[in-house]
């Protein structure tokens, strides 16, 4: 176990403010919709109202607390979590689970663009429940509006800088919100305890099978649960035993403001809410801007963490050849810490749209929660390989659990297709990361299908004769090259191409550098072959999928300490330095592949290459990606022939015209 891991199982005050901070705020803000939302406009009666409590109750025991807290944690990759981290442990088990991947990634990245705008509007709104504001900040109005995309636009243009001032508000703000929450639902249980009775799973069963088209509420019942999966993502920042601890006071507090605005609405001397919010009707008069204050405080953390998580699971797409590689930034010295433009941007525009297509917060809870469904769906098929494979459950277990949540989120899923007429839009968002994650991953798996292996022993002989022929101006001191064969004695063909080209790259040692990624987060290894002495050199880094390559200084760190032990004999041997100059001639050689006009491919692989090259020339290139600074690298550009075209036979035509 490493020390950041062991560091994270650490419970103190402090750890545990932290993961109150940024573990709940999308599950945390959900009381400020989820009981309007089924409620309704629908006659107020005890079916209705106590069986929504109950079900939301018990979701968030079944879905929350026995899924995601007590089992999914489990499947702790070295103290990180997440689809991906899931992915990391359990996909040597079966090769289908990249498209399950895929899919848990796309629909929690959706996540992203819907959650801020639907919990920033909910608080805003409560702005309307104020004397002298009921028009002014009325739901769907032009200045309720423009006030939420103000505060969203803000939130993502100053994501640049950091969170690391701000973020030590985190713990406090939320600690103030659960507070808020339990007291205020405590007042209203007062005036009416026998809601208290609602938990009883009798009323569930009784809304979903007697009350008219009760099923269909399910999709309603489903937003209180919608920020589990974030909580899992968000593991490594807190550590298991704090979100476990935390989570008793959270989940008190959501459970007893459901219950406190059940029974605000039971003594509602009114058929129907119209169009009120419990959330905000049952504060007191004098408390109503406070909490106000405290909600919106709330919803712009829950949107933060939703960003930052945006922010490192494309990371770690990018990092198992799921996304195509982008500018990634660091904004603080905090570990962990990312920012990438290109998302933040994609993130800000899918939520303004959404705030402007649906307007109210009313209008996001019918598109809300089909996405997060299909996450938590793709979760549990990751899931039952863990429990199987590496936990070693016996298999009457594993099929017992994972069945009883297929058949309650099967539940949820059929009953969150009805939304999809609400947000067909929505779903032009989710092909776009679907194809980008599938086309970026299965083109690779393509691409390294036809990519040609040869023995490096083979050529041995004419490197070592390359390196010692002084008609052949030298072309570097060290001459580097990134390679992806992980064996030793392995190395692609188009790299022997390279040296060996009409101008023949000479050089005092040639280095094979293999970057492999690992499934655990944070690992940082390396190894070292001498297949000819001081002369051919193969290195392999081992970096964790949560770590951004810094391929030349590592690189440069290896050799700084093979010279320092005096292996290889570096130590003994110039390395390229000048009075001149005091640096080491080192000269990375990054090979860029186009596609070869010879190629002839079968439908789908066509299409998947080409959209793969479309895409990789919107991204960063490579030397970029490795971490490689540009006056240390040549850029080589060589022809890809996957599948050469069929002999071509043309006909001479011997009736020659005469040119006058």
């Amino acid at each position: 176990m490493n020390s950041n891991h062991k560091s994270l199982n650490r419970v103190t005050i402090a750890s545990l403010l932290v993961a109150l901070g940024i573990i709940y705020g999308d599950i945390g803000t959900s009381p400020l919709y989820v009981l309007k939302a089924i409620v309704g406009d629908r006659p107020i009666d005890e079916t209705l109202v106590f069986g929504g409590v109950s079900l939301v109750f018990w979701t968030l025991f079944f879905q929350t607390t026995v899924k995601y807290i007590w089992l999914t944690l489990r499947a702790d990759n070295h103290g990180e979590g997440g689809v991906f981290s899931l992915f990391a442990l359990v996909k040597r088990y079966n090769k289908s689970l990249a498209i399950i991947t895929i899919l848990g990634a796309t629909t929690l990245l959706a996540d992203g663009i819907i959650t801020p705008p639907i919990s920033v509007a909910s608080a805003i709104e409560g702005l309307g429940t104020v004397n002298g504001l009921e028009h002014i900040f009325a739901p769907g109005n032009t200045i309720t509006v423009g006030v939420v995309i103000a505060i969203i636009s803000s939130l993502f243009f100053f994501q640049r800088f950091g969170t690391q001032n701000i973020g030590k508000a985190f713990g406090p703000v939320m600690t103030i919100w659960f507070t808020m929450l339990l007291v205020v639902g405590c007042k209203e249980l007062i005036y009416y305890p026998s809601v208290l009775k609602s938990l009883n799973p009798y009323y569930g069963y009784k809304l979903l099978v007697h009350y008219p088209k009760g099923f269909w509420l399910l999709g309603a019942v489903f937003l209180a649960t919608t920020g589990a999966e974030a909580l899992y993502s968000d593991l490594g920042h807190c550590g298991v035993k704090n979100i476990r601890i935390t989570w008793i006071f959270v989940k008190t507090s959501l459970v007893i403001n459901y219950i406190g605005q059940a029974a605000w609405i039971m003594n509602l001397k009114s058929p129907t809410l119209n169009g009120l919010n419990p959330f905000f009707e049952m504060m007191p008069h004098w408390f109503l801007i406070p909490s106000i204050i405290i909600a919106t405080s709330a919803t712009i953390i829950a949107s933060q963490a939703l960003i930052s998580g945006s922010f490192t699971l494309v990371s770690e797409a990018m990092n198992l050849n799921f996304w195509p590689r982008v500018t990634v930034r660091q904004p603080s010295d905090i570990k962990g810490q990312i920012y990438i433009p290109s998302v933040n941007t994609i993130l800000w525009f899918g939520c303004v749209l959404m705030i402007l297509y649906f307007k109210t917060s009313s209008s996001m809870e019918a598109a809300y929660g089909f996405s997060i469904t299909i996450a938590m769906m793709m979760t549990t098929v990751l899931l039952n390989f863990y429990l199987k494979f590496r936990l070693k459950w016996n298999q009457v277990y594993v099929t017992l659990v994972i069945g009883l949540f297929a058949i309650i989120e099967t539940s949820f899923f059929i009953a969150n297709v009805a939304k999809i007429k609400e947000r067909w839009m929505f779903l032009f968002f989710e092909l776009f990361i679907f194809m980008t994650m599938y086309v970026w991953y299965y083109a690779r798996k393509i691409n390294n299908r036809f990519t040609k292996f040869v023995d490096l022993g083979k050529y041995t002989p004419q490197l070592i004769e390359l390196s010692a022929d002084d008609s052949i101006p030298k072309f570097s001191t060290h001459l580097i090259y990134l390679t992806k064969a992980n064996s030793r004695t392995q190395i692609e063909e188009k790299l022997m191409k390279s040296i060996f080209s009409k101008k023949p790259k000479r050089a005092d040692v040639y280095w094979f550098v293999h970057i492999n990624r690992t499934e655990e987060p944070f690992t940082m290894s390396y190894d070292v072959s001498e297949l000819v002495d001081d002369k051919v050199i193969k290195v392999n880094i081992n970096i964790g999928f949560r770590i951004q390559p810094k391929t030349e200084m590592y690189f440069k760190k290896i050799v700084q300490e093979l010279v320092a032990n005096k292996e290889l004999n570096l130590h003994i041997r110039p390395d390229g330095s000048t009075k001149y100059n005091s640096e080491p001639d080192f000269k990375f050689v990054v090979i860029e592949k186009f596609i070869s006009v010879e190629n002839e491919f079968a439908l789908k692989d066509g299409l998947l290459l080409q959209a793969y090259f479309k895409l990789k020339s919107l991204g960063q290139r490579d030397e970029k990606a490795f971490g490689l600074d540009k006056n240390d690298v040549v850029i080589e550009e060589i022809p890809l022939v996957y599948q050469s075209a069929q002999s071509i036979e043309l006909v001479r035509n011997n009736k020659a015209e005469t040119v006058m």
